[in-house]
């Protein structure tokens, strides 16, 4: 049955891992909660891998607590929980979901989770009222076993990879047992809304702290070389070697510049110099928040060629075309998942089908022969962005979840 989470104590958000350069969405959302009044724990569970945050990591005031990210680096601490737990008139209760859900999925990383939900649970604060994951996979999974060993509600924020790779018996439970979820795109919240009781999935955009992201000021005359840019990880889902294969047929002058870390670096590296391409290309590699949006100013064009990998995974709403288009920049895509939702074909970006390169360098070559519709576009885009997309608007419905009134 749900429970409806109390709109007084401490509220602990479960994280895969904190803090991380590639979900600012994450951070900004904690950081909007904590500036309504939400009092916010963080427990994470893996340590940082990335060499340095974004200032709005800085800002966010909530204590972080790391999870063992093995059970085998810290033993004593897993038995200590384990044993305080084991005492639990829940224990009988959590560990028969355990081991039904093991049945289903005989995993190390199950295993491993429901270890690290044992020491949340031991260890998790009296003033802690209410548990929220984020990511309906392994943080839901944790959340939900330390949830039912405390006797506490919980709930979810649902995104992308999450939701498309996870088991439908496991989303359809998990939603079930929920006091509320959340998801950032209306392709998200109508496929979760099928699994899940009546009512219990709502759509939260993830929106964009305008704040941090101030109109652009004026650009000169069109260079006569355009700088195409793109920002993400070089993952599967991403679809940069069709971007590459595309951007190698485009017979006009351009740059493209790269931000991102990602599994792929080298060999995207590696196929830019079969192409030929090699020296029109800047790989910058991670950067912070604050470098993403002097690259958008400094760009002429903004372009995301996601796809849907073969485990299905996907992006949900990427964060850098509301950053691109906050910057006025026009973008071209491609009309996977939730992209359309906020990239209006012909009128704010250009959309083609994924994992089509043809298709791909026509829209791109289309924008750089253009730099009145690359104008006209860029500057539709920001309009819809900062009148839709607004972070401050967005957090509202999420807000009145925790209890919390919206900001009027």
């Amino acid at each position: 049955m749900s429970i409806e989470p109390p709109a007084t104590g401490r509220v602990a958000f479960v994280l895969k891992g904190y803090p991380r350069l590639s979900e600012t969405f994450v951070a900004q959302e904690i950081l909007a909660l904590e500036q309504r009044g939400l009092a916010i724990d963080i427990w994470s569970l893996r340590h940082p891998t990335d060499a340095t945050s974004h200032p709005v990591h800085q800002d966010i005031a909530a204590p972080v607590t790391y999870l063992p990210e093995y059970l085998r680096d810290e033993p004593e601490r897993v038995r200590r929980a384990w044993r305080t737990c084991s005492a639990w008139p829940t224990w009988q209760t959590a560990t028969a979901l355990f081991e039904r859900d093991y049945r289903r999925d005989p995993t190390v990383n199950r295993l491993r989770r429901f270890g690290q939900a044992v020491v949340l649970a031991a260890e998790l604060p009296s003033s802690v009222t209410h548990l929220h994951a984020h990511f309906l996979h392994t943080p839901a999974s944790t959340t939900r076993y330390a949830a039912l060993l405390r006797g506490l509600p919980w709930s979810v924020s649902a995104h992308a990879k999450d939701i498309w790779t996870s088991p439908v018996w496991e989303k359809r439970e998990k939603l079930a047992d929920c006091a509320f979820a959340v998801t950032c795109t209306a392709t998200n919240a109508d496929h979760l809304a099928e699994l899940a009781p009546e009512g219990r999935v709502s759509l939260v955009y993830h929106g964009l702290d305008l704040a941090r992201f101030p109109a652009a000021p004026p650009k000169g005359p069109a260079p006569s070389v355009p700088v195409i840019l793109s920002v993400g990880r070089a993952v599967t889902k991403k679809g940069y070697p069709v971007l590459l294969d595309a951007l190698a047929q485009v017979d006009l002058p351009w740059r493209f510049v790269h931000i991102g870390g990602g599994e792929q670096l080298t060999e995207l590296k590696q196929q830019a110099s079969e192409l030929g391409i090699a020296d029109r290309i800047d790989w910058r590699g991670p950067q912070l928040q604050q470098a993403v949006l002097q690259a958008c100013r400094q760009a002429d064009l903004f372009v995301l060629a996601s796809r849907i990998a073969d485990d299905g995974d996907r992006d949900g709403l990427p964060n850098v075309l509301m950053e691109a288009q906050s910057q006025g920049l026009a973008v071209v895509a491609t009309a996977v998942s939730a992209i359309p939702e906020l990239v209006r074909d012909g009128e704010t970006g250009l959309l083609v089908a994924p994992d089509d390169p043809v298709a791909l360098a026509a829209a791109l070559a289309r924008m750089l022969r253009d730099p009145a519709a690359r104008n006209t576009m860029g500057q539709a885009g920001e309009v819809r962005v900062r009148s839709a997309f607004d972070l401050d608007r967005c957090i509202d419905r999420l807000a009145t979840r925790f209890g919390l009134e919206a900001s009027g």
